[in-house]
């Protein structure tokens, strides 16, 4: 097995609480920035910050896989986190202050334990680039739904 992360940022123009408060609202905001890959996203319990408990199907690369995720936030108003109650998948989105108060840096990041032989081989090779392209395009969702502009900016 080995350790995968993946990471991408960007910089939305609206200030972090804001910014925040949406990404924390699972139940009436999130799904406004979930890209098609994701299947059957429904709120199981809570759906605003720590508490909520989530479930979907994320199809990527050809392939489906269910998660259920539980979340916390261990910096309140900074950081969500999302782990997955039946694997090592753990995400974290992290709001921080961007060049001035109106503008915020959203950074994503997700790590777990891969597999091991050709299958983990496949999984570190492309795995990493499908979610990159699936958390650009969510913060780019993110970005137009506060400020109504999808300009890629980083």
């Amino acid at each position: 097995m080995s350790h995968i992360h993946v990471e991408v940022e960007r910089v939305v123009d609206a200030p972090p609480a804001e910014v925040y408060q949406f990404l924390a609202d699972y139940r009436e905001k999130r799904p406004i920035i979930l890209t098609p890959n994701f299947l059957g996203y429904a709120v199981e319990q809570g759906g605003v910050g720590t508490g909520t408990v989530m479930h979907y199907r994320l199809h990527a690369g050809g392939r489906e896989r269910p998660y259920q995720m539980e979340i916390d936030e261990p910096e309140k108003g900074r950081a969500l986190r999302e782990r997955d109650a039946n694997s090592s998948l753990v995400t974290v989105w992290t709001v921080n202050q961007g060049a001035n108060p109106e503008q915020s840096k959203v950074v994503v990041t997700s790590d777990w334990e891969g597999g091991s032989g050709m299958g983990g081989f496949f999984e570190r090779t492309f795995a990493p680039m499908g979610l990159r392209g699936i958390y650009t395009e969510m913060l780019n969702r993110l970005a137009q739904a506060l400020t109504g502009t999808a300009a890629a900016r980083s």
